[in-house]
Order: structure tokens, then C-alpha cells, then sequence
């Protein structure tokens, strides 16, 4: 493919807009269909367990208009932006979303927009729109591995955004002109500090992928319609890569293989509803209590080494060994810790109100210290942290996170998704029918053959009803 040598939007939405599902690698068509899955069942599982998530479902189905689109769980249709706004809130309430190897997410942006736009398009083939979904997540990867993050932005948003958009304008069948023009209309939506995420006491955390998602569809609407974006959008003197990341970008990289190696065929899917970047630790203390047959009450202090953003999840420790809030508890170390521990495993219904309060948890999650560790700081990927449980009896015993389930090392299976999709079902504020919820893993997973992509949203959506809205 021979693409334009100007500013490097109009290669990525070249590549983008004649991306086929018959070109994809094996690896990113499979991953492209898991992250289907795998959102979808997060959402569901996000409209039974956040409270946070009425104010925006109640906010997309009573302000009217064309009825485009589903609001997952909860039933109804609502004009497209407003579907991909709600749908993507719930998909990552629960920071159960995919991520790539090197952290930040963004299918819980992609899918909410890929099904928004093709339910209000229709007639939009399966295939068509896995081969979105992998082009959106192949443009979020090389972006995120190719500029100079200084964690000062959350690149969830900034860069998911543009991947989302990507991904929608692709199943509009937009040229890669007008894909172009879509992603600069969506710069107007790029933003997120990491103050939403690092923070306490906010429910953006949970819901921004909704920002993302809402605008891309946004984006590749109005670019759909003839409005025009920003020919200079990423390398411009006042472009997207000066604006973000004062100008460290590697072009080179981003543009290697474009169109041939889909990036985002190295996808990772999560085993627990939690950060993560907590992943390694929970692993390791899971293993501690595990292989030496331990008992909370065997335990004195639990020491948790960390690095620079490790830390992020710690202060201020008195709050995080006592999270208020579901949201607030998925970026808590300690608390989180504490649950692994505890638990032996870290699931959706720890993170309910009565959970939160869970005294033996509670009174883990007050023994866990940080011990700060410059070498397990984040640069590219994120070091697996390390965690030593002080006994009782006198003994120290240490382990380190790796291999951690859901890695790159122990990647989760298509058994494994579909287990998790049929267990975030089950906690839905409207739970699919178990014949609902076959139907829809088969349709997931024979996606490139059928003729109309949306059939699996309607294979999970209910009726809405004044029960249904109670809840």
C-alpha cells in the first residue's frame, strides 16, 4: 500500500478505511472478536453492579430522539451518540476491559461506537465490522507504544478516541479521506487527565470510555456528512503529538507494517474486575497464601513493593485500605490485596456495597504496606510488582508476579472469555437468559459470517419495562 507522505493522520485512516477481514492475521481477527465478547459482557455486568451508571442511562433514554441504537442491559433505543455514550460508560465501570500488553485500554471505546454506528447504518456484515474493531485496536497500539507518555494524560481517552474513530468511520465504509477528516473532528474529543484516574472520590474514572466512545461516533458522523477535520491533526506545529507529548514521537514505528501487522492481535483480557496494573500483585499474593497454606490470621504485615505508578494506587493509604466506592477500590492496592488474599481470587461481587465493608478484608487491607522500588517504575512495561507477607510465627516469605493469568506468558483462552462473558451476564441488571447468552457467544465467534453484525446485540437485548428501570 502506498500511502501520502503529509502529516501521518491520512496514512492511518488510508489504512484504516481499506482494512478487510480477509487481510487480517489470524491472531488480530481472533483478538478483534474476544474484545467483542469480552466488552459486551463487561457492560452487562457493569448495569447490575455500578450505581454510578443510572445517572447516564437515565440521562441517554429521556432526552428523546431517533431510537438508532441499544442501550445494552437496561433496553431501549436512543439516538447513536447517546447509545455509544451509555453502552461505553458501563464498559469500563468495572476496569474488566481488555488492555494492551503495555496498559491503557481501548475497546470499552471501540465496541460501544463499532455497534452504535452499525445499528444505525444497518445492513453492516460481521465481517466488516471485526475488521473495524482490529483496525481500531491496531491504530490505539502503535500510538500508545510510539509516543513519549510522561503519565500525565490518560491515554484511554486521549488515544481511544482516535482508535474508536477509526473503527466507527470503518463501518460506515467511509474513504480514507473522510476518515482522516473524522479523526481530526475527534481531537476535539481527545482529552483525560490522570488525575481521573489516580484520584479518589469520582465516578469519571469508571465511566470516561462513554467520552470516547460518544465522540468518535460523533466524529465519523459528522465526517460522514462533509465536515472537514485537520489536515495536520498529528504533526502539526500545534498538533496532537507537540500538544501531548511536546513533540517524542517515533513515525517510523508508528507507520511499520501499517495495513499488514494488525497490533492488535496481542490483546489481553482480564481474569479479575480490577486495575491492571494490580494484576501482578494480586497474583503473587494469591500464590503466597496459596502454596505455603496460609490463613488471614497467619499474617502480620503484607509489604507491597512498587514502583512510580504502583504508588498511585496507595496514597493516601489510610483511604485506599478503605475504599468508599467500587470505583475507588479497583485502583486500590491495598484494598485489592487484600482481597486476594483474603479470597483467594478477586471477583465481581467483592466489590458490592456490603463487600466493601467486609471486616476480615477490611482488616487485611490495614496490614498492607507500600515499600517504594524505583526499579519496578513504568516505562514501557509495567515491572510485575512484588509481595512479602510477614507471619506470625517469624517467617518472611516473598514472591514476585509473573506469569500473572491474562499476560502475554498465560493469555486467556476463548474457554475463558466465554466463561467470564457468561458470569458478567449473570450479574446484569436484566440477566440474559442462559439460551440467550449461547446464542450470543456463537455469534461472537462466527462473526465474519454473518450478513448483519447487530444480530448479537439483539440476541442480548431485553424489553424495557418499568421493573427493568426500578432496579
Amino acid at each position: 500500500m502506498a500511502f501520502p507522505t503529509t502529516d501521518i493522520v491520512h496514512q492511518l485512516a488510508a489504512s484504516a478505511a481499506e482494512a478487510r477481514y480477509e487481510d487480517l492475521p489470524p491472531e488480530a481477527a481472533e483478538a478483534a472478536k474476544k474484545s467483542i465478547l469480552d466488552t459486551l459482557g463487561v457492560i452487562l455486568a457493569a448495569s447490575g453492579t455500578e450505581p454510578a451508571v443510572r445517572g447516564v442511562i437515565d440521562l441517554a433514554l429521556e432526552s428523546g430522539g431517533r431510537p438508532e441504537a441499544s442501550v445494552l442491559a437496561f433496553g431501549g433505543k436512543a439516538p447513536a451518540m447517546a447509545a455509544s455514550f451509555a453502552n461505553g460508560a458501563m464498559a469500563h465501570c468495572l476496569d474488566y476491559d481488555d488492555q494492551t500488553p503495555w496498559g491503557q485500554h481501548c475497546s470499552s471505546s471501540i465496541v460501544p461506537a463499532v455497534f452504535a454506528v452499525a445499528e444505525r447504518q444497518g445492513g453492516v456484515r460481521g465481517a466488516d465490522l471485526v475488521a473495524a474493531v482490529a483496525a481500531g485496536q491496531d491504530l490505539f497500539a502503535r500510538l500508545r507504544r510510539n509516543v513519549g507518555w510522561r503519565k500525565d494524560w490518560n491515554l484511554s481517552t486521549v488515544l481511544g478516541v482516535f482508535a474508536a474513530t477509526v473503527a466507527a468511520g470503518r463501518v460506515l465504509a467511509l474513504p480514507g479521506e473522510r476518515l482522516a477528516d473524522a479523526l481530526g473532528i475527534a481531537s476535539m474529543q481527545s482529552s483525560g487527565v490522570m488525575e481521573v484516574v489516580a484520584g479518589t472520590g469520582s465516578d469519571l474514572r469508571a465511566m470516561y470510555a462513554g467520552f470516547s466512545a460518544r465522540g468518535a461516533v460523533t466524529a465519523a458522523l459528522l465526517a460522514q456528512k462533509g465536515i472537514t477535520g485537520v489536515p495536520d491533526l498529528f504533526e502539526g506545529e500545534h498538533g496532537v503529538f507537540r500538544t501531548y507529548f511536546d513533540g517524542v514521537y517515533d513515525r517510523d514505528a508508528i507507520l511499520a507494517g501499517l495495513g499488514t501487522d494488525y497490533q492488535g492481535g496481542g490483546t489481553l483480557y482480564k481474569p479479575w474486575p480490577a486495575v491492571g496494573t494490580a494484576h501482578s500483585h494480586i497474583h503473587a499474593a494469591i500464590g503466597l497464601m496459596a502454596d505455603h497454606g496460609l490463613a488471614p490470621d497467619d499474617i502480620d504485615e503484607v509489604r507491597v513493593h512498587v514502583g512510580d505508578y504502583h504508588d498511585l494506587m496507595c496514597r493516601p493509604l489510610d483511604a485506599r485500605r478503605a475504599p468508599s466506592t467500587l470505583v475507588d477500590a479497583k485502583f486500590s492496592l491495598p484494598f485489592l490485596v487484600a482481597v486476594a488474599a483474603t479470597r483467594g481470587t478477586v471477583r465481581v461481587a467483592d466489590f458490592l456495597p456490603d463487600a466493601l465493608r467486609n471486616p476480615e478484608v477490611l482488616s487485611m487491607a490495614r496490614k498492607v504496606v507500600p515499600v517504594a522500588d524505583e526499579s519496578l517504575d513504568w516505562r514501557m512495561e509495567l515491572p510485575p510488582g512484588r509481595v512479602e507477607l510477614r507471619l506470625r510465627d517469624g517467617r518472611h516469605v516473598t514472591r514476585t508476579g509473573f506469569d500473572v493469568p491474562g499476560s502475554t506468558e498465560a493469555p486467556m483462552t476463548w474457554g475463558d472469555i466465554t466463561r467470564k462473558f457468561e458470569d458478567c451476564a449473570s450479574a446484569a441488571v436484566s440477566a440474559p437468559s442462559p439460551e440467550q447468552i449461547r446464542t450470543a457467544v456463537r455469534l461472537v465467534r462466527n462473526l465474519d459470517t454473518s450478513d448483519d453484525a447487530t444480530e448479537v446485540v439483539r440476541a442480548l437485548s431485553m424489553v424495557r419495562d418499568d421493573e427493568t428501570l426500578r432496579r
